[in-house]
């Protein structure tokens, strides 16, 4: 269920750029060969990909197999990758490689002694081409197994410029900025949110995005490994912070009733739909795809994004999410898998999906002129600039029964906080409860 949400927005991603698949450079690629040394063998490679992600992710596999001769079948699971990855395993049919949608996937993988570390190779190149932090979400136990090929960045708040122009406000530096702007854009005639509560995972991103940046980074971590509990100081403050603005009926489109009716999609409508109803909508750079996609507008000139607000004095966030490739032990052709793994570290691998749209590439040696358009060009600057300080989505990190299931856990706590924000160290301690019970289990 965790991982629906990615599937399903992500795809919508791919703006029509109808781009060629070959890759940039030109030169052969060191990775996989280049020579055709794999020429005969089969890769089988598993992933949550469909629709226009899994097309732009065979371009990427096609050019795989014009470097080095290898055919590839890519196997889409759906969403719950462990259960199909795990029984594939059992009846000995286990794809060479997989795309793993979430931390928490990985490391249960590498647990239970599925996964083949990276090759020297790879790993060489993970170190010199990306932040360290992309490393440390692919390591277990000190071990690199999984390799970061496609990142979301989840700290982009997307609006109409229009809407702002007509308020006369510019895009804010400051959370408190942002609400100020909002009840300017509110008093212009529409409301400055759509928020998105029928889809609990919004409401996690919005939670991550203040206590990152009200916390810190330190914090951040220790909360994501349920090292410090929600009961902490920081938590309520972050959840006050957030009540706020839940408990503000000028900031939010229709009011607390209507976002807890809004899903996602309809969240977007509502700010670049044919009849607007809000300036602005948070969520991550997949916005930008169904802005395009499914209301025709012109990314960069109809719809554009600031960088989540800095908060309380912190740094600004920047909050991401990511699909790991890592290879089964059990593959019928893992040897092969890892070459697969050795080209994706590549500049050259990413360029391919880069062109297509739809995607961000953590590869600081990515040029950015890959991207089709100055907008993603400048999501894709502001998440290799961050660097380091990036954290990954926190309740990707969670046990699904608290950070990933609908109508259960962190989702449904916040959506009931989103209903009635007058308790944050209430809603604090439930929060607790749920992630004790979960992370013992």
């Amino acid at each position: 269920m965790m991982r629906r949400r990615t599937t399903l927005l992500t795809s919508c991603t791919a703006l029509a750029l109808a781009l060629g698949a070959t890759a940039c450079g030109g030169g052969p690629v060191t990775a996989g060969g280049g020579d055709k040394a794999l020429s005969g063998q089969t890769v089988t490679v598993a992933g949550v990909w469909s629709g226009s992600e899994q097309k732009n992710f065979q371009k990427v596999l096609d050019a795989f197999t014009a470097k080095t001769g290898a055919k590839t079948q890519f196997v889409s699971t759906g969403d719950n990758v462990s259960t199909v990855v795990g029984s594939k395993i059992e009846g000995g049919n286990a794809p060479d490689v997989v795309m793993v949608p979430q931390v928490g996937v990985l490391q249960q993988f590498a647990k239970k002694g599925w996964l083949k570390p990276l090759s020297p190779t790879a790993e060489q190149t993970v170190d010199a081409d990306f932040a360290p932090v992309w490393k440390k979400y692919g390591s277990v136990g000190g071990t690199l197994y999984g390799l970061y090929f496609k990142a979301a960045h989840k700290s982009t708040v997307w609006y109409s410029p229009g809407a702002l122009a007509q308020a006369g406000v510019k895009p804010p530096k400051t959370y408190d900025e942002m609400l100020k702007a909002g009840h300017t854009v509110s008093d212009s005639g529409l409301a400055a949110f759509a928020v998105a509560g029928q889809d609990g995972w919004t409401l996690t991103d919005w939670f991550e995005n203040i206590y990152l940046s009200q916390a810190g980074p330190e914090k951040y971590d220790a909360l994501a490994a349920h090292k410090l509990k929600w009961t902490d100081a920081s938590v309520v403050r972050a959840l006050t912070t957030l009540g706020k603005l839940f408990k503000d009926k000028q900031l939010i489109a229709g009011g607390q009733k209507e976002a807890l009716n809004t899903d996602f999609p309809s969240s977007v409508e509502k700010v670049f739909g044919p009849k607007p109803e809000a300036g602005m909508v948070y969520e991550g750079d997949f916005v930008a795809g169904v802005a395009h996609d499914q209301f025709q507008k012109t990314i960069g000139k109809d719809a554009n994004f600031f960088p989540f607000p800095a908060v309380g004095g912190g740094t600004a966030p920047v909050v991401s999410g990511g699909d790991a490739a890592v290879v089964l032990k059990d593959g019928k052709n893992a040897k092969a898998g890892m070459k697969l793994l050795e080209y994706l570290t590549t500049p050259e691998a990413a360029a391919v999906w880069a062109k297509a749209g739809g995607f961000l590439s953590p590869n600081k040696k990515l040029d950015l002129a890959a991207y089709g358009d100055d907008v993603t060009r400048a999501t894709a600057k502001s998440l290799v600039g961050a660097g380091d300080s990036v954290r990954f989505d926190m309740s990707d990190q969670a046990p699904a029964a608290f950070g990933g299931t609908k109508g259960a856990g962190e989702w449904k706590l916040l959506q009931d906080f989103l209903r009635d924000p007058s308790d944050p160290k209430g809603t604090a301690a439930e929060l607790e409860a749920a992630a004790a019970k979960a992370y013992q289990d």
